[in-house]
């Protein structure tokens, strides 16, 4: 592991750090913004987990996240979306498959199963070397997400609910097995036998039993992927059905990007914060 960047920011450090994934076999790049209160001890952390053909640095740089973290004492973690390299099997102009879109599951299908372990990635491997090494409470997580992300953030919390305190989406996939942008990606990595696919989908996971203690989820309405490829009515209704508590806010005016993400990340990061204080 090695810290390859570093900048000052609202009192706190903002590292960029890379480390080589044994589980993606390639080198692997988050960045991690700790409050000025991790220089006196060890402080909760949000695991935020970006969309489709971002990396870590989309967040980093336009998500305006620090000067909350940083009044509130909590520690900001922005991990890739994808392994990368010359050597990961990729389709260089295919944008909702490869690199920049891992849609955080492990991979069962050859040539994907070797590299694309991104479940296993954010859930082991990054946290334990996280924990390891900096100033952050394991027993104080809150997950969110955008898009992509904020199904990994959903599909991260129902499978180890007691792991985090809170989870937030912005946005979110809210049923991948279905949407055009995610069904294809899905068969590629995960191959035919959608039975496989129900660990990766919220709304599987929530019919299947799993709960978590309650979502907030923010949607644009002049999102231009909201019908075809978001669906968070679908979302809700699941989760009415099946008892499992969400806050869906419908944001007029707003659409799918980081003008959006920005506007309410404040939101976010206050609603994690309360969760974390109870």
């Amino acid at each position: 592991m090695e810290v390859i960047d570093k900048f000052r920011s609202h009192d706190g450090e903002q590292l960029i750090v890379k480390h080589y994934s044994s589980l993606n076999k390639c080198e692997m790049k988050f960045s991690l913004f700790l409050p000025p209160a991790s220089k006196s001890g060890k402080v909760p952390i949000i695991w935020y987990l970006s969309g489709l053909t971002c990396s870590h640095a989309n967040v980093t740089e336009k998500g305006e996240y620090r000067q909350k973290s940083s009044e509130l004492g909590i520690a900001f973690i922005c991990p890739d979306t994808s392994p990368r390299g010359d050597d990961i099997p990729d389709e260089k102009d295919n944008w909702q498959f490869g690199s920049g879109a891992g849609f955080y599951l492990d991979a069962t299908q050859d040539p994907y199963n070797q590299n694309y372990n991104m479940f296993s990635y954010i859930t082991d491997e990054l946290p334990k070397l996280v924990f390891e090494n900096f100033p952050v409470k394991e027993e104080i997580q809150g997950i969110m997400g955008h898009s992509m992300g904020g199904h990994g953030a959903l599909i991260t919390a129902l499978n180890y609910p007691h792991k985090f305190k809170s989870c937030s989406a912005m946005a979110p996939i809210s049923q991948p097995s279905t949407a055009g942008w995610s069904k294809t990606a899905f068969t590629k990595y995960l191959g035919e036998d959608t039975a496989s696919w129900r660990k990766y989908d919220a709304t599987s996971l929530i019919e299947d039993g799993h709960k978590f203690s309650n979502f907030l989820i923010d949607q644009g309405l002049d999102d231009p992927f909201l019908e075809e490829g978001l669906k968070p009515n679908l979302l809700k209704e699941i989760c009415q059905k099946h008892n499992q508590e969400i806050l869906l806010r419908m944001r007029k005016g707003y659409d799918h990007s980081y003008y959006f993400i920005s506007t309410f990340m404040n939101d976010h990061i206050n609603w994690h914060n309360n969760l974390f204080t109870e």
